[in-house]
């Protein structure tokens, strides 16, 4: 669909607002501009595919936002745009500095008396019916990275045992599985996936999995096995030094494959699953996206928990329990430390979404000595009231990382 006219707002009238413009995705940019300013663009092409929209560039000279965008003059009233129909249609909406407001779909205003209450007001519009409270946990990504292994999972499920930690869930994250694809086929270094799952809820724990549903690494078994499954001329950008193909849903085969990996993992106990790399899934689509994730929400059952990782945003809503709403506490690098700036501004910006769409998401607690930063970190996490998970080793933890590990996740 071509770009629309939704609005004209007077650039004088306006000249001092502030200029709330949505991402598309968990780890896109979040745009609050000048009135005037123009939206960060992708720097280059695997950009724009895994971090920005795919297929919609920003045009130099506008703000752009993916179904939401909010305008507010400061101390005075506030006018937001945003998908009518977001499982059907999310618009893409583009402001020029002279005021023109274009969208290519079907968009609805809303006014209110400033910017807070105005996001509030979307997040009311779009609310799901209800949602259950994510219980406080424990993951194994931003301490072990791709190296986690059964052995790692039992001392922490059993450190949160002694320790008298209020961990109900432990999530097994990436570095489990031989190749991207190949959910079933777990690394010998590993151990065993259904073994780890059965310990976990010896302890009491409701065994967390993490995978890509939609990704496949072109080495895979999956992928060299199945040429047919994939996505034809698409591809999910560069991951691991490979280029990433997707995983074709509508393809009867492939979808029962899919189905069938989940029902295994639930099988085996697994009652929380994170899914990551979402915006892999809908390159083929909107439509196609939410057939995958409905497909998987089946494969589980109802009283299963998804929390959605790297997905469009408004596409999820009423197919996700949590979202991730910014990026990862920590960059796989040397002496990793987060940037509690941008995790802050990113994750306090979308705090309208939180118990309106799902519950939010911005990441782990890190609260080891060595994280340079870990008491302003625990302190946000503790007001925020969204997920709670440590992702820490619990047995290397000093007794200020245990205060701060207790006190965020008693207050999940």
């Amino acid at each position: 669909m071509r770009y629309q006219p939704v609005a004209e707002i007077s650039p004088r009238e306006y000249q001092d607002a502030i200029v709330y413009a949505e991402g598309w995705q968990s780890w896109s940019p979040l745009s609050m501009c000048r009135f005037g300013e123009s939206s960060d663009r992708a720097p280059d092409g695997r950009a724009q595919v895994v971090g920005w929209r795919p297929g919609k560039p920003v045009p130099e000279g506008v703000i752009q936002a993916e179904g939401v965008m909010a305008v507010a003059v400061a101390g005075g009233p506030a006018r937001a745009w945003f998908a009518a129909e977001p499982s059907r249609e999310v618009p893409t909406l583009r402001l020029t500095a002279r005021g023109e407001l274009t969208a290519d779909g079907r968009v609805e205003e809303l006014q209110a008396a400033d910017l807070a209450s105005v996001l509030a007001a979307v997040g009311d519009r779009l609310r799901v019916p209800k949602f259950a409270p994510i219980a406080p946990g424990w993951s194994s990504w931003s301490c072990y990275f791709d190296r986690v292994t059964e052995a790692d999972v039992a001392e922490n499920v059993e450190a949160a045992f002694r320790l008298k930690l209020p961990i109900a869930i432990a999530q097994i994250d990436h570095g489990y599985e031989t190749a991207i694809g190949d959910w079933l086929d777990v690394r010998a270094s590993f151990g065993s996936l259904r073994r780890a799952a059965e310990r976990t809820r010896e302890a009491g724990m409701l065994p967390g999995i993490w995978v890509a549903p939609f990704m496949v690494d072109p080495r895979s078994s999956l992928a060299t096995t199945h040429p047919d499954w994939l996505v034809q001329d698409a591809d999910a950008g560069l991951h691991w030094d490979r280029r990433m193909r997707i995983l074709d849903v509508t393809h009867p085969a492939a979808a029962e494959h899919l189905a069938g990996v989940f029902r295994t993992l639930a099988g085996w106990g697994f009652g929380y699953v994170k899914l990551d790399f979402l915006y892999a899934g809908a390159i083929a689509g909107l439509e196609t996206y939410r057939t995958g994730l409905e497909l998987i929400r089946a494969a589980i059952g109802p009283t299963s928990t998804v929390l959605a990782c790297g997905a469009p945003l408004l596409p999820s809503i009423g197919l996700c329990d949590a979202m991730r709403v910014g990026p990862d506490v920590l960059p796989e690098t040397p002496d990793p430390q987060p940037d509690v700036e941008t995790l802050t501004r990113v994750t306090g910006m979308r705090s309208w979404m939180n118990g309106r769409l799902w519950v939010n998401d911005p990441d782990h607690l890190v609260g080891r000595p060595e994280i340079r930063e870990r008491e302003a970190w625990a302190s946000y996490l503790e007001s925020y009231g969204g997920v709670a998970f440590s992702s820490d080793r619990l047995t290397a933890l000093d007794e200020r990382g245990l205060e701060l590990t207790r006190r965020v996740l008693a207050g999940a």
